[in-house]
């Protein structure tokens, strides 16, 4: 066992004293030793169940005769830090996450690991340390939050900020405001549309680090706690035959979880997290990929902020092994990848039925012939730029309109919400990617103030930074390189012209490469004062285009 290392010989005589010391008996020590990466907090919504989810999955271990031992790891909810300083802390907490997990499961030769994810960060964080560390691991997350009803409609978090940005357009009352704040989010959970969370929890699914239901059974289910102790009890099998993850996160298990991404039309987030993950996992997975599986992948599901539908109603439909089970008839999965159940992808989804064609359209019949993400390519953005195509009004998936250039994203704001921004405008905000931030926010508050404003079908908003989940419309984010590093997005000048085409993937700003040369002559790089951990991931970030992964300058 690796925990030999640790725990047997005369040498390892001090490590047992501390065993001795922790509570540990003779018996314990014997067996495979599971540490438990828990995410709890008492601060993230999607966080606060999941001492109860640690808990099944210590019994699971105990139950399958291994020694479970709970460490933490760090969580930030991209909800409360929306919108001010905070947000620059979001992104930044992946490669946190991930040093620190490597750090605990090496330091004290654990024989497996179960992750215990939820938000936005910490999946994509701990299958980077997963794929790093590569012992046998297993991840199940909190689940989703149940949707929230005000007067009998469905509603999720993007509900709310879309909601402030209708009170100031004068269209909501704050008393129809105080009861969305009531009822939106009425449960624990990750919040209940196709956000990041919930689409990169669906994506550890599809590439076979999740047991079936990992992505969709609401947090408040008992499901939920018997799905962590059959992940409990699944370590301990992944332990004895040996199962690694670089076993199952191979080259074709990302083109799959691509490809279900392109099908859920999953959060653009996934974009910066599938490759940072792939990367740890010694495979490159570059933008081009991505266009060319939304060419060939149906986009067969609508969930908020998208579609009226949301996770719950995904899990009642079948889940993401429904869906999967959907673009086999198109032959678009490979199905012979292996999965911590011990089996294949295709023994996994083999009877799994759509249970809900509302909810997840047939192949033979999808909202779209083409994937819910697609990256754009221009003079605007060389190294592309990402946006959520199935939540994109139809009138503007091509659309010309001149440029409201903003610095920062306060400033875009201000001009929102003070009805400076008309139908058929093109918000630029910038210096907010990797290193412009430094942190890469997410535009949440922005993109919502024009939906709440009226505007979600008129004005466009492009950004070196990136979106929330929940933001929808025309939200074209991760453009790259980033204006903090001197690229196309520094040049633009008030009143250019912005060219959008999503069909053909195009993102132009019509100025001539004459001008364009001209202007970058003249421009001086930003000088922003930052300290502490900002000050040091601003000097290794790389491009949005590469995962925004850290890299040593040398």
């Amino acid at each position: 066992m690796r925990s030999d290392s640790v725990k047997t010989g005369l040498a390892q005589a001090p490590h047992r004293s501390l065993f001795n010391a922790l509570g540990f008996t003779e018996e314990e020590r014997r067996r495979p030793m599971i540490g438990i990466v828990c995410s709890y907090n008492e601060i993230v919504p999607g966080h606060m169940n999941l001492d109860k989810i640690a808990e099944a999955v210590k019994m699971g271990v105990a139950m399958a005769g291994g020694t479970p031992v709970m460490f933490p790891a760090i969580a930030v909810c991209d909800g409360i830090a929306m919108g001010h300083v905070g947000m620059k802390y979001s992104l930044v907490t992946r490669e946190l996450i991930a040093d620190s997990t490597e750090c605990m499961a090496l330091a004290h030769g654990f024989d497996g690991l179960v992750c215990i994810p939820n938000c936005d960060k910490n999946v994509p964080g701990l299958l980077m340390a997963a794929a790093r560390v590569n012992i046998p691991t297993i991840f199940v997350s909190g689940g989703p939050m149940l949707a929230g009803r005000v007067k009998g409609q469905k509603r999720s978090l993007s509900s709310m900020f879309e909601a402030v940005g209708s009170v100031t357009a004068g269209t909501m009352t704050q008393e129809e405001l105080c009861e969305f704040e009531e009822k939106t989010c009425p449960t624990c959970g990750s919040c209940s549309g196709m956000y990041t969370a919930n689409s990169m929890n669906c994506l550890t699914e599809a590439i076979g680090m999740g047991l079936k239901g990992n992505g969709t059974i609401p947090a408040v289910y008992s499901e939920r706690l018997r799905l962590a102790k059959h992940a409990g009890m699944k370590i301990m099998e992944l332990v004895e035959k040996d199962i690694k993850p670089r076993d199952i996160m191979t080259e074709k298990a990302f083109m799959n979880a691509l490809t279900v991404d392109m099908a859920l039309g999953c959060s653009t987030n996934s974009m910066l997290h599938l490759p940072a993950i792939a990367k740890e996992a010694g495979v490159n997975l570059n933008l081009e990929i991505a266009n060319q599986l939304s060419a060939k992948t149906p986009n067969l599901c609508h969930l908020a902020p998208a579609g009226p539908t949301y996770m719950e109603d995904l899990n009642e439909a079948g889940g993401v092994y429904a869906v999967m089970n959907e673009l086999t008839k198109k032959n678009l999965l490979y199905l012979d990848c292996m999965t911590v159940n011990g089996t294949s992808i295709g023994e996994n989804i083999k009877g799994c039925v759509n249970r809900d064609p509302q909810v997840i359209r047939p192949a033979e019949n999808p909202y779209s012939e083409t994937g819910g993400i697609a990256v754009l390519k221009g003079n605007l953005a060389p190294e592309g730029g990402v946006v959520k195509r199935s939540a994109v009004a139809s009138e503007m998936l091509v659309h010309q309109g001149p440029a409201r250039v903003f610095d920062c994203e306060e400033d875009a704001i201000a001009a929102i919400k003070g009805g400076r921004i008309v139908a058929g405008d093109v918000v630029v905000i910038r210096y907010e990617g990797p290193k412009g931030g430094p942190g890469m926010r997410e535009m949440l508050n922005p993109t919502s103030a024009i939906a709440g404003m009226g505007l979600g079908s008129s004005v466009a908003l492009i950004t070196d930074g990136r979106f929330s989940g929940a933001s929808r419309g025309a939200s074209i984010g991760h453009v790259s390189p980033e204006a903090a590093v001197g690229g196309p997005m520094a040049l633009v000048e008030e009143g250019d012209i912005i060219s959008i085409n999503i069909p053909e993937n195009r993102l132009d700003v019509l100025v001539s490469a004459e001008e364009l040369e001209a202007r970058r002559k003249k421009w001086q790089p930003r000088e922003t004062e930052v300290t502490g951990y900002l000050k040091r991931y601003r000097e290794l970030v790389t491009s949005g285009s590469q995962g925004a992964v850290l890299e040593l300058p040398f």
